[in-house]
């Protein structure tokens, strides 16, 4: 078994499943946090995960199968994926496929899912499609708040790590993410996105 990634939130590792190759992701005990709590926040947020990578699949979006939960260790076998980070590919590509993060973001919100995650890291090409993985901060939610939250986050990303390219990345997303949600809806999560700039902005200059 080899470590990928020692997160806050939880541990990735390569392993095997029945023969083949497998991501294991473990909620190891925090030990700041009251044992009875931390044992039902871990569960709660495996069970939920799981159930999420499982879910979006029926409206669309690509995820990583699940091969087992394991509620009482809080652990997640899954799919291995083959692909490239969306963040590692050349820009011109970045500027593409951040098109079709739009349209699967837009899938997520129209189903009630929101994100909690959403980063370049978190997008993964593999044979001309894009999955989309670690769900460990998901949640079911249709408050315009909590998606804005998402688009906020991911234009941050851009901003940062993609800024040369971020104006058409950010474009591009945008318009297939309104194609999916709707004037109305996409008009509304924007307009919170600028309030929560705004308000980051305000907490700068005090």
């Amino acid at each position: 078994m080899k470590l990928l990634k020692k997160g806050a939130e939880a541990d990735i590792y390569l392993t095997l499943w029945n023969g083949n190759k497998s991501v294991l992701k473990i909620r190891e005990k925090k030990d700041y946090r009251n044992s009875t709590l931390d044992r039902r926040i871990r569960e709660q947020r495996t069970i939920r995960e799981s159930n999420v990578m499982s879910d979006v699949k029926s409206f669309g979006v690509c995820s990583p199968l699940v091969y087992y939960v394991d509620t009482k260790m809080c652990k997640i076998f899954m799919q291995h994926m083959e692909g490239k980070l969306v963040r590692d590919l050349p820009n011109q590509k970045i500027i593409k496929t951040c098109e079709e993060i739009g349209k699967i973001v837009g899938n997520l919100h129209k189903n009630g899912i929101m994100h909690g995650d959403l980063t370049t890291s978190n997008f993964l090409s593999m044979r001309d499609k894009v999955f989309v993985i670690d769900f460990g901060l998901a949640q079911r939610t249709d408050k315009v708040e909590d998606h804005a939250i998402d688009l906020r986050l991911f234009k941050e990303i851009l901003n940062s790590a993609h800024a040369d390219i971020m104006e058409k990345s950010w474009g591009g997303f945008l318009k297939s993410y309104k194609k999916v949600v709707g004037l109305p809806r996409h008009n509304r999560v924007l307009s919170q996105v600028s309030v929560i700039e705004s308000r980051g902005r305000y907490a700068n200059v005090v």
